[in-house]
């Protein structure tokens, strides 16, 4: 099972292997009370795809798209799959303020190998 949380919301036991999908540090977190297990800053958007998208609603599908494919071409991400795919317990964590337009939507889509 992959959830997605946001950051900013208490741990929680239910949360199982908390992974944090952000490229960079949220605000205001600390490393103690974000209880992380995993931060995946190598395979998060790239800067250009994040800066380009700049959670704007109208280039959510090309952020997707672009997201998507840099997931498929690299190498880290796919090893990444392999080893969360066994654990029973996954939530994705993110900073931004959207919660169904966000990377960790888009990693819960690649990492489960179908879309949302």
């Amino acid at each position: 099972m992959i959830r997605i949380k946001r950051i900013y919301d208490a741990p929680a036991a239910a949360d199982g292997y908390r992974v944090l999908t952000d490229r960079l540090w949220p605000r205001g977190v600390s490393k103690a009370a974000a209880r992380l297990d995993l931060w995946l800053k190598e395979i998060a958007p790239s800067d250009e795809t994040r800066k380009w998208f700049g959670h704007d609603e109208a280039r959510w599908e090309g952020f997707r798209r672009k997201y998507l494919a840099e997931l498929r071409a690299n190498p880290a991400a796919a090893a990444h799959r392999r080893e969360l795919a066994g654990k029973k317990t996954i939530t994705l964590l993110y900073a931004a303020k959207n919660p169904l337009r966000n990377n960790a939507v888009v990693l819960r889509e690649f990492l489960s190998g179908k879309p949302e």
